[in-house]
């Protein structure tokens, strides 16, 4: 039991997962892109005309799925660990989770009576189709691509 708490532990997404945060991610890659080097996440969030919070809970979640470096201390910031043409976009989308967090609410609004279990199936594939739809079309986007 203690094994399956470690291994969610090390899948936690410490950002929320949605489609305001994805897009909030690639907009922080392309920067990163665009200013070749380290940013920091205050740099990052007023590019970007966000909070800078969210983006540090962001960049962690990235950091976390070797998409980007994070250093911490005064000449600490982000960078990109690898080529920005070989981000893709379905990998971002993967490691925040996006698609989790729609499909718990999906079917949060299917249960407790009979005709919910019989649709939740339906949702299911329905959810199925959506997820691999939505991971090619990003597999097939890079950061490079957004940032051009």
């Amino acid at each position: 039991m203690s094994i399956n708490r470690e291994a969610s532990k090390k899948t936690t997404v410490t950002c929320p997962s949605t489609y305001k945060t994805f897009s909030l991610a690639v907009q922080a890659l392309v920067a990163l892109e665009r200013h070749a080097g380290k940013c920091s996440s205050s740099d990052i969030a007023s590019y970007m005309h966000s909070e800078s919070t969210l983006i540090r809970r962001i960049m962690k979640t990235l950091a976390q799925a070797g998409i980007i470096v994070s250093r911490e201390g005064r000449d600490g910031g982000y960078r990109l660990n690898k080529k920005a043409s070989d981000i893709t976009l379905a990998e971002v989308y993967s490691v925040l989770q996006v698609h989790d967090s729609i499909s718990s609410s999906m079917m949060d609004a299917t249960g407790g009576h009979d005709f919910a279990d019989e649709i939740k199936e339906s949702f299911n594939e329905i959810l199925a189709e959506i997820e691999e739809s939505t991971l090619q079309i990003l597999g097939s986007r890079t950061i490079a691509d957004v940032a051009t």
